[in-house]
């Protein structure tokens, strides 16, 4: 029977740490860094994602403000609001919400976030920074979130063979570099990789972010491998699984992912703490800015 890795102890650890920086913080009489949520329509999934945020931060002691917009508001003024919320110097990270509506252009929004405080990693910049292994840059949540789970378990990345299944922006090309960046060996596997079962067998972790459900059987997994189950599958009676059949899985890996309970519990906590990094990024900057001026 393999280890179960629970996303709910990485938040523990990752929540009392932020939490005495916070006190650190407040302790030198600053602010708790605040996240603004940009959300156009009420989608559902937007709703409880917001929902969960702004539970999550609070508890912490971080600040968020949601900055909701009618459905049919125009491109051109949703674009000036987004410039007012980014040009906020009371406001370090932002998140928003996409798609965003039919009238608008993601890619715009996109172009536009302040790369310094694009906090879920979607800028242009910040994934330049992630495939160039600068890390004053922000990656996508749930790729961070990946490493942050293999971080707390312990598990060594230094010469690993490691496949990863899916080759999105959102997790699989930036979690490949994050793992080059730890010195792994890493192959970007797809819908069209050759015998895909077999190149999966050969690896000491594989990571699955497909978006299929349960497409990776027993027959993809190497006795002893570590398995990390990216995906977020919901069926016709709503029930959520992974990309990984669990129940063929877990007889076999070393340690394995749940769905839910795994990667999913912890992008929020890397959303904090992307913040807070975002935060200390800025003080630092306006501490230049400031010696730069008085000189």
């Amino acid at each position: 029977m393999s280890a179960v890795l629970k996303g709910a102890d990485v938040v523990k650890e990752m929540n009392e740490a932020m939490m005495a920086q916070l006190a650190a913080r407040a302790a030198a009489g600053q602010d708790a860094p605040k996240l603004a949520i940009v959300r156009v329509g009420k989608r559902a999934d937007d709703l409880a994602y917001e929902r969960g945020a702004v539970k999550r931060f609070a508890n912490i002691g971080l600040r968020t403000e949601v900055y909701a917009y009618p459905a049919d508001i125009r491109q051109e003024d949703f674009l000036a609001a987004f410039r007012q919320i980014n040009d906020d110097p009371d406001i370090h990270g932002i998140l928003v919400f996409r798609p965003l509506a039919p009238q608008i252009d993601d890619q715009l929004v996109i172009e536009a976030i302040n790369p310094g405080k694009d906090v879920d990693g979607i800028s242009p910049v910040n994934m330049a920074k992630i495939f160039a292994g600068d890390s004053s840059g922000f990656a996508p949540c749930t790729a961070a979130a990946v490493m942050a789970i293999l971080d707390h378990a312990g598990i060594s990345l230094k010469g690993k063979r490691v496949a990863v299944v899916g080759r999105s922006l959102v997790v699989g090309k930036p979690l490949s570099m994050l793992l080059l960046a730890r010195d792994a060996t890493v192959t970007l596997c797809h819908s069209k990789t050759l015998d895909l079962p077999a190149l999966c067998r050969e690896s000491d972790i594989l990571v699955a972010c497909v978006g299929k459900a349960k497409l990776l059987g027993a027959e993809y997994i190497r006795p002893g491998a570590v398995v990390v189950d990216v995906g977020i599958n919901v069926d016709e009676e709503g029930g959520l699984w992974g990309d990984v059949d669990f129940a063929a899985a877990e007889s076999i890996a070393g340690a394995i992912t749940p769905v839910p309970g795994g990667v999913g519990t912890v992008t929020t906590s890397i959303l904090a703490r992307q913040l807070m990094k975002a935060a200390d990024i800025a003080g630092h900057q306006q501490g230049i800015n400031g010696a730069l001026m008085r000189y």
